[in-house]
């Protein structure tokens, strides 16, 4: 089977040497539709092998997508963005799933590295090049609406995933302007297509976050809730409104609710990776209430979903300090420094817990990391650190 990648991109000099590298070897033909890029990206594209087409932009990303799979002459199709890569772990369960007669599309574990919120999602981002396939909606473009049709109309196809994380996706360290920026467009593009379909239930529940996310928490949470009344067995869908309905409620002080809202998000049907971020909320809720074995419990979840979750051996060992067992806590601090070797508020707080155990030497030393990675990453809190270590006397 002849595996083609399709990519959209502008101005992704950046990240789409690494991008690109990351399918050497796995895919046959490379397609990148370029939608008015400034820098190199067009050159770096050429370089690594792909052919290169032209769209001029119109602020609709199906749109684009739709004009980029014209391009593609594969059997089945790959589709990626330009701060995203393909994991190499997953390349022999994709070979393996591509030859299967059955499936039409089969889903990909997306991992949103940096984020703080919803950690992993699921994707149809690898499918067959099937002439009816299609992406719908200007803004988080999917194809599933053109599936779930063709799936009506032609019986024998079947949808499959592949398990563990497919694609890592780093859009989520970009600047807050570029963040800022991200969030205007997605507005405007969202809130034209709600207008016209005020039924649509992904959208109310990605534009709804969105309110959330910008302080419109009310109009947010309305809108959510709107999806869910609409949303039907979507249970994918159904969880993200009951997870950004949590959120909205944290939000808004309103820690039964919204724990309420995640308990109902966690027993749906649904991939449990999907599940990390709810499990994980749930517990900073109880860990916030004072319910520490509540707290702990979530956490733990967390670290049978992913047992390299390092928020979450984080957050265990905030508990086990709050319940006063240090040894549990160090342990738990030192496992996510292993996973997260840039961790400085693990190595601030593993220094707490060994100066209460009275380790001086090993806080120091932990204390001292905490102080250089918070000088890379936020100088103030660097200071305010190490104020704080003189005023005790430790400096």
């Amino acid at each position: 089977m002849k595996l083609s990648l399709c990519m959209i991109v502008k101005n992704e000099a950046a990240t789409l040497s690494k991008c690109l590298g990351s399918v050497k070897n796995v895919v046959d033909e490379i397609v990148v539709l370029d939608t008015g890029s400034t820098d190199k990206t067009m050159e770096i594209a050429q370089k690594m092998g792909a052919n290169v087409y032209h769209f001029q932009w119109c602020n609709d990303f199906s749109a684009a997508r739709n004009q980029a799979l014209k391009y593609v002459t594969g059997d089945w199709i790959l589709v990626l963005d330009g701060d995203e890569t393909l994991t190499q772990k997953i390349v022999p369960q994709l070979r393996e799933a591509i030859e299967r007669e059955d499936y039409l599309v089969i889903n990909l574990v997306r991992e949103e590295v940096g984020a703080v919120q919803s950690p992993y999602s699921m994707v149809s981002r690898l499918f067959r090049n099937h002439p009816d396939i299609h992406f719908s909606r200007p803004y988080h473009a999917l194809i599933d609406d053109s599936v779930s049709e063709i799936i009506r109309k032609e019986q024998h196809w079947g949808i499959g995933y592949l398990q563990g994380v497919a694609i890592r996706h780093q859009g989520y360290q970009q600047s807050a302007i570029s963040v800022q920026n991200k969030h205007a467009k997605a507005l405007v593009a969202m809130e034209e297509y709600i207008a016209k379909n005020p039924e649509d239930s992904y959208v109310c529940s990605k534009l709804g976050a969105l309110y959330v996310d910008t302080g419109k928490i009310l109009q947010g949470i309305d809108l959510l809730k709107k999806g869910i009344t609409n949303v039907g067995d979507n249970y994918d869908i159904l969880y993200e409104l009951h997870y950004h309905l949590g959120i909205a409620y944290t939000r808004l002080q309103n820690p039964q609710e919204a724990i309420s809202q995640y308990q109902a998000a966690i027993k749906l049907p649904i991939y449990p990776m999907l599940k990390l971020g709810a499990y994980n909320n749930l517990g900073n809720l109880f860990k916030a209430m004072g319910d520490f074995p509540s707290a702990k419990t979530a956490y733990e979840t967390t670290l049978k979903i992913d047992s390299g979750f390092a928020t979450g051996y984080y957050n265990l060992g905030m508990t086990f300090k709050a319940m006063g067992l240090f040894a549990e806590a160090i342990a738990s601090y030192q496992k996510a420094i292993l996973f997260q070797r840039n961790y400085a508020q693990a190595y601030q707080n593993l220094g707490v817990v060994l100066l209460k155990a009275g380790y001086v030497q090993d806080s120091l030393t932990a204390f001292k990391r905490a102080i250089a990675l918070y000088q890379q990453q936020n100088p103030p809190e660097a200071k305010r650190l190490r104020q704080g270590l003189r005023e005790m006397g430790l400096v």
